[in-house]
């Protein structure tokens, strides 16, 4: 049977169809969408909701002049659909397929590469401002979620663009979530506005009825403006968005295609930054989603006929979460703060048996940094479980607030090391080597539950400083039938004082270990240096370390300013030197498996294989 997504490969096609047909069609990419996320995994509740204000937007702005700059990007599947990518939808998120989010290597429809919340704004205002400056065609449309409207660079773009002399269109996609449920008092200001049908009924009516008077409507219409606003700012007191200098429009529905369409037409013409309010349901069309748009969001492959998953129960996040709540039990300044990922960080339980010690701050990991130093200078113990490639966000806040006066607090750094199919964007490898910049702060890399929970248990113990655990996404690997973990700031495997030594931390040292089993067979004596705690170094590590011929550091993060970096510098002070190879990871990551991208780095046992065996060749 023939559909009518298969005669789409580009946004000029969706002119030809018919209201009906453009509604079929959007039936069709949320089944293409759930078909491919149930196999591939990845965003499906956020781009279901997005469905009609993407066909939409793209039937009102065709030409590839006219810039959609997706917030996030969690809901720009449809867009990849429409914009001539349809028939590589199955290769979404997988080693050498579509992004999955908007990135300009791959389209040049996708007008900027997006993964983090609240950048839209900013990018979009750039990009018209380019424009205006070049005196070039085309629209420019910033897409926004009402989560990522809680991080402030959203209220940065706005403040700046409200003020710009040219067209400008911010689309509010106002689905009442992000990835846990909406938090704080935009949240709140944003349910009064939907909430109240009174203007939105009435400012229809008059328009509608002042526009087909003939010949005057327009002008009647026109000259009512001001008792519009006066009405307006009676029952609104105007919006924050009209403040900041915007044109405010909604909100609408946002599934309500043939409005949509009208209200996009509407806005293209008008010479000045212009703010549509749409309300969409996150996860539309498929009612295991609707149901729970939060375990939906980004997903595993699943089965489409019952939504279940074969996520496994027990990962080092559940471990974090359910060690956290153990603490917080015996110690009630124990508190947890997250920036809106209550889900993916397991701190859902804590939220039920500690109401009053969780905070969600939304997204906002700047504020939730100072938030939480505020906390510690009181004499609390806040523990922020933030995503490695989201702390990013707050290294000023981690200098300035924290560490400068030495306040404790605990980050539990969720996701550190290669993370797979996100790619990119979302690749926690950054965050040792921006760690190790920073005075006053600790950190440990469990390679195990047992060690995690050890790890957590000392950093909330400690006395003063930040403290990181920093952990790896997913299940642990294969662990050693003879390896004991200590608990002490480092461990020795293998051989003893064997003229070979690999140091390593983190789910590496599992990798390390089959490369010494495998190596072991071939004659090779090895020994492994496993770092517990990764900052401050252990100098009996260090020390030992010296006594090797040959030291290999294998690191899951970047090579400069990481690890690998300070140990090898370190030994270079002592009286011996060992021949070392620093092997970490330079530049961005891509998405693939994790699997995958560990072997491509070659810190994948054979990796690790290969290049001892390479360099001890040379060696003999």
């Amino acid at each position: 049977m023939k559909h009518i997504l298969d005669n789409i490969h580009s946004p000029d096609d969706l002119q030809k169809l018919s209201l009906d047909e453009l509604n079929v069609l959007c039936g069709e990419i949320r089944s293409q969408i759930i078909k491919t996320v149930s196999t591939n995994g990845g965003h499906l509740s956020s781009n279901l909701g997005a469905v009609e204000l993407t066909v939409a937007l793209r039937r009102v702005f065709p030409s590839i002049d006219d810039k959609i700059v997706w917030d996030v990007g969690h809901q720009s599947y449809t867009h990849k659909i429409l914009t001539g990518r349809q028939d590589r939808l199955a290769t979404i998120r997988k080693k050498g397929g579509l992004c999955g989010y908007p990135n300009r290597e791959e389209s040049p429809y996708d007008a900027f590469n997006a993964g983090h919340a609240s950048t839209s704004i900013s990018a979009a205002l750039g990009i018209a401002q380019a424009k205006k400056l070049k005196g070039e065609a085309g629209n420019v449309v910033a897409v926004i979620g009402d989560g990522a409207l809680t991080g402030g660079l959203a209220y940065e773009g706005l403040n700046n663009a409200g003020r710009f002399r040219g067209k400008l269109i911010v689309v509010l996609n106002d689905n009442t979530m992000s990835i846990s449920r909406n938090v704080g008092s935009i949240a709140r200001y944003l349910a009064t506005i939907r909430t109240n049908p009174a203007y939105r009924k009435v400012k229809g009516d008059v328009e509608s009825v002042l526009r087909k008077i003939p010949a005057v409507g327009e002008h009647l219409y026109r000259g009512a403006s001001k008792a519009k606003s006066a009405f307006k700012h009676m029952i609104y007191n105007n919006t924050i968005f009209e403040d900041l200098g915007f044109l405010y429009f909604g909100p609408f529905d946002g599934h309500d295609l043939e409005n949509l369409l009208d209200v996009f037409t509407n806005a293209k013409d008008i010479d000045r930054p212009v703010l549509i309010h749409l309300v969409t349901s996150k996860g539309k069309g498929y009612h295991f989603a609707e149901e729970n748009p939060g375990r939906f969001h980004g997903i595993s492959s699943f089965d489409i006929k019952t939504g279940s998953t074969s996520l496994q129960e027990t990962n080092f996040s559940t471990v974090f979460g359910s060690t956290l709540c153990s603490i917080a039990a015996k110690d009630r300044r124990v508190c947890a703060i997250t920036a809106a990922m209550q889900l993916g960080t397991s701190l859902s339980d804590f939220a039920i048996h500690y109401p009053d010690r969780f905070f969600d701050v939304g997204i906002a990991e700047e504020h939730a940094v100072t938030f939480a130093s505020g906390l510690a200078v009181s004499g609390l113990i806040p523990v922020c479980a933030i995503y490695s490639t989201f702390l990013q966000r707050s290294y000023d806040q981690l200098i300035h607030d924290a560490a400068l006066q030495n306040a404790h607090m605990v980050l539990a750094i969720d996701r550190g090391g290669v993370v797979g199919s996100d790619g990119e964007t979302h690749q926690g490898v950054f965050d040792v080597a921006f760690l190790n910049t920073i005075p006053n702060t600790t950190i440990y890399a469990p390679s195990y539950y047992e060690e995690l929970s050890a790890d957590l248990a000392l950093a909330v113990d400690a006395s003063e400083g930040i403290v990181a655990v920093r952990y790896p996404r997913g299940s642990q690997l294969f662990k050693p039938f003879d390896f004991t973990c200590s608990g002490h700031p480092y461990d020795v495997y293998g051989l003893p004082n064997a003229a070979i030594t690999i140091v390593t931390y983190g789910r590496l040292f599992s990798y390390a270990c089959q490369a010494l089993f495998s190596l072991r067979e071939k004659g090779l004596a090895v020994s492994i240096i496993k770092l517990n705690r990764i900052k401050p170094i252990p100098e009996e590590a260090l020390a030992l370390a010296a006594r090797a011929e040959k030291l290999f550091f294998f690191e899951e993060g970047v090579e400069q300013g990481g690890v690998g970096e300070h140990f090898i510098t370190a030994l270079q002070k002592g009286p011996h030197v060992p021949c070392c190879y620093l092997r970490g990871i330079c530049g961005f990551v891509k998405h693939a498996s994790m699997e995958e991208s560990l072997r491509e780095l070659a810190l994948d046992p054979a990796g690790m294989e290969n290049l001892i065996e390479s360099e001890c060749g040379k060696w003999q």
